[in-house]
């Protein structure tokens, strides 16, 4: 596809949304707004081209990438919205933009959470809130670390959206010299599938806490994508291939990878934190811990068996030992 240059908002400073300015500032002339919720943050962006909270080796390209505080500025006069705040937090960081803020724009979202309150999905509230269509929404998939891409490794995306010429133009902005991008039909399930993974990624990191080793968790992660599979086939059923890189692939990156803030939760969990604990020494949001909670009552109204996200979610949040679950769920897997 042409390389042409659009207008591009960024709405989340975190280190996705800072690899993703990245992303889009590498080779092409896109103009960049970005939203970053702290003034001293923007300061800081303007003045070095350096977010001070995360990702602080990533240097800015200034002359491309213009931070601001002001929302309802940063959505103004883009072609493209990419949404990378966590879930738990899309409402409230969204909350101050009109219903036609996006009339016009194609909506992306980066984020891979589902939002607790409601248990539903990004794209849902999105198209609820401010009427954008599914044919106007995208998703942005791995298997990708933001870790890895400061550091200019290769990297692979995958575009899920409903249209396949809206993917193919998001897929074409976000390409650049390390990244390579892929384009599929299955919106919903590859934003299910991202849920999901951060789920099996607390089991993992769960299961290392608990001395489990490579042997067990090779069978767990293979149960899991089994256990994702069954889910989507249920919930949305589709001609789909669950070993390509944006379920198969992005799982195995978030379960297996030291960059994975939801197994680094999981395994400080496997260790003996409780939960306030872990959430407060991390300073970062792990996802799966609210996407275990509204997916286990997805489990329970279907009436699912789904024993690794099951045994995740009785360990957050009815508290049961890491050391009696785990032991109950080796028995369950084959």
């Amino acid at each position: 596809m042409e390389n042409r240059s659009v207008n591009v908002a960024v709405i989340g400073d975190g280190s996705w949304a800072t690899a993703i300015v990245k992303i889009l500032s590498e080779d092409k002339q896109h103009k960049i707004n970005w939203w970053v919720r702290q003034k001293e943050s923007v300061q800081s962006i303007k003045a070095i081209g350096v977010n001070p909270n995360y990702l602080t080796g990533v240097q800015i390209d200034k002359r491309k990438v213009k931070p601001n505080e002001d929302i309802i500025k940063v959505v103004e006069g883009v072609d493209y919205v990419i949404l990378v705040v966590p879930a738990a937090y899309i409402k409230s960081a969204l909350d101050q933009l009109p219903e036609n803020a996006f009339d016009g724009k194609i909506v992306i979202s980066a984020i891979k959470g589902i939002i607790p309150e409601d248990d539903i999905l990004v794209t849902e509230y999105i198209k609820f809130k401010f009427g954008v269509s599914d044919n106007k929404m995208a998703i942005i998939s791995g298997p990708c670390h933001a870790e890895e891409v400061a550091l200019g490794r290769q990297s692979y995306l995958t575009i899920g959206a409903n249209d396949l010429s809206v993917g193919e133009g998001v897929a074409d902005i976000l390409r650049c010299r390390y990244v390579n991008v892929s384009c599929m039909r299955d919106l919903i399930g590859i934003e299910y599938s991202a849920i999901m993974k951060n789920i099996i990624a607390l089991a993992c990191g769960i299961a290392n806490g608990q001395n489990f080793g490579d042997n067990f968790q090779a069978v767990l992660v293979s149960n899991a994508m089994q256990e994702i599979k069954y889910f989507l086939d249920t919930l949305y059923p589709a001609k789909r291939d669950v070993n390509a890189s944006a379920y198969l692939g992005d799982l195995l990156v978030t379960a297996y990878s030291q960059f994975s803030r939801n197994r680094t939760f999981g395994n400080m969990i496997g260790r003996g934190y409780s939960v306030k604990s872990a959430m407060f020494e991390m300073k970062m949001v792990a996802e799966g811990y609210y996407a275990a909670n509204s997916v286990y009552k997805i489990i329970h109204e279907k009436q699912l068996n789904m024993p690794i996200c099951t045994a995740v979610y009785r360990i957050l949040y009815d508290k049961i030992s890491p050391a009696i679950e785990m032991q109950l769920l080796k028995d369950l897997l084959k």
